[in-house]
């Protein structure tokens, strides 16, 4: 298994080394950084050629991407046109820990990610435990009382949350749970944020909080999800090994649980698996709309002004996410089931 992961962490090098150029190639050419750096006045034309060589945007594009990834700090510029080389603007590189600087904040492009990262961790994790815990007890459900009154229930519900959009979801949560309650005189829920400014953060404020994005996201989310455990648990129930435990007299828990839902995990690793990497990058649309302050949010506001630096950042975490959880998936996959080996 050991040599197994190996050599997976080995091929996934060069598949992560292809991400980063043509994330790079792409961000290069979909914007102008320089255009927003003279805030609501246009930036001059002497003040772009100082800050495009200051930058090195005034570099080729590969040279650009050499210096992002293993650094300038060995590199000499002629920078004022006077025959004298000199280093500005000197980083590491990608290749030691060192993303650059932000073009929109001017602080470490790994600071501002690592400032939003814990917000984004806090909202998806909490919500990707309620849709796989709800998911799985509903999923299961079903497919053991298949075409009952519930069981039909459970399916039109779960049609009408998956092909609603999540702005739709969010924007309604926000019209009943917030605006009507407050009208009604009820307990209402808060719609932005992570607290009450006048309250300050606190464990309350943040569970307060929560509920409406987590509820925005779970709802589409286990719509796809129990649908999905349901149909491999349908599936797996009417397998011949499943007809040979009953007839052995096995009790139905038994069978449910540990032989027929152990089988039909398969599938749904695979789906979260691919899921879970980018939780990372957090709910574009449910943080704007709810003004949290996390990874999508941040990746919309500094993508639209071209920083590439941070959005670069945000864009290999996610890929590094991709290629480990990927190893996971498959030493799961050898848990659960015995057959599978790699060796």
């Amino acid at each position: 298994m050991l040599r197994y992961v190996f050599q997976r962490l080995l091929q996934g090098i060069p598949l992560i080394l292809l991400v980063s150029v043509l994330l790079f190639v792409m961000l290069q050419n979909m914007g102008d950084p320089l255009a927003t750096m003279g805030g609501r006045h246009l930036t001059r034309k002497e003040d772009r050629e100082r800050l495009a060589r200051q930058l090195g945007l005034d570099k080729p594009i590969l040279v650009q991407y050499v210096y992002w990834l293993a650094g300038n700090d060995w590199a000499k510029t002629d920078l004022d046109g006077d025959g004298i080389a000199e280093t500005q603007g000197t980083r590491k590189g990608v290749l030691r820990g060192d993303f650059g600087i932000s073009l929109v904040t001017r602080q470490p492009a790994l600071d501002v990610i690592k400032s939003r990262l814990p917000n984004t961790l806090i909202l998806m994790v909490v919500s990707e435990f309620i849709v796989i815990l709800g998911a799985l007890v509903i999923g299961v459900y079903s497919a053991l009382k298949q075409y009952s009154t519930l069981d039909n229930l459970i399916t039109a519900l779960s049609f009408i949350g998956y092909s609603m959009p999540i702005f739709v979801i969010a924007l309604g949560s926000m019209y009943i749970f917030a605006v009507n309650f407050k009208k009604w005189g009820l307990p209402y829920l808060p719609t932005v944020g992570m607290f009450e400014p006048q309250a300050g953060p606190s464990l309350d404020q943040l569970a307060w909080h929560l509920i409406l994005p987590v509820l925005a996201i779970s709802i589409n989310s286990f719509s796809s999800y129990s649908r999905y455990i349901r149909s491999t648990m349908l599936e797996a129930l009417n397998q011949d090994y499943i007809r040979t435990a009953r007839a052995k007299g096995l009790p139905r828990r038994e069978i449910t649980f540990v032989h027929a839902l152990k089988n039909a995990a398969l599938p749904i690793v695979t789906v979260i698996g691919l899921d879970l990497p980018f939780l990372l990058g957090g709910a574009l649309v449910t943080e704007r709309i709810f003004a949290w302050p996390g990874m999508g949010r941040l990746f919309l506001d500094h993508v639209s002004r071209g920083d590439t630096p941070v959005v670069m950042g945000i864009m290999m975490l996610i890929s590094v996410a991709v290629v480990v959880f990927q190893i996971l998936t498959d030493i799961v996959y050898a848990w659960l089931d015995p057959r599978i080996r790699y060796d």
